[in-house]
């Protein structure tokens, strides 16, 4: 499974860890991702999707049909 967030895209990002010495290695930033059950009130059922919790603070605004038309997301698949 990927690391990516299924509604705003979020997905991980590479940095340079730097030594008090100043020497850089890479490292991964991962995106705080969280399996969550949402109610689609569309199909009269519970949606498993993994998102970021930025994208579950958006989706409380503005609403998940929205949010997944934005995103060009067809929630009948999951």
């Amino acid at each position: 499974m990927a690391r990516r967030c299924v509604l705003s895209g979020k997905r991980p990002n590479v940095a340079n860890k730097v030594s008090h010495s100043n020497i850089k290695t890479k490292k991964r930033q991962l995106p705080n991702l969280q399996t969550k059950r949402i109610w689609y009130a569309e199909e009269n059922r519970f949606v498993k999707l993994r998102l970021s919790t930025r994208a579950l603070r958006t989706l409380s605004k503005k609403g998940l049909e929205a949010y997944a038309r934005e995103a060009g997301l067809d929630l009948s698949r999951f």
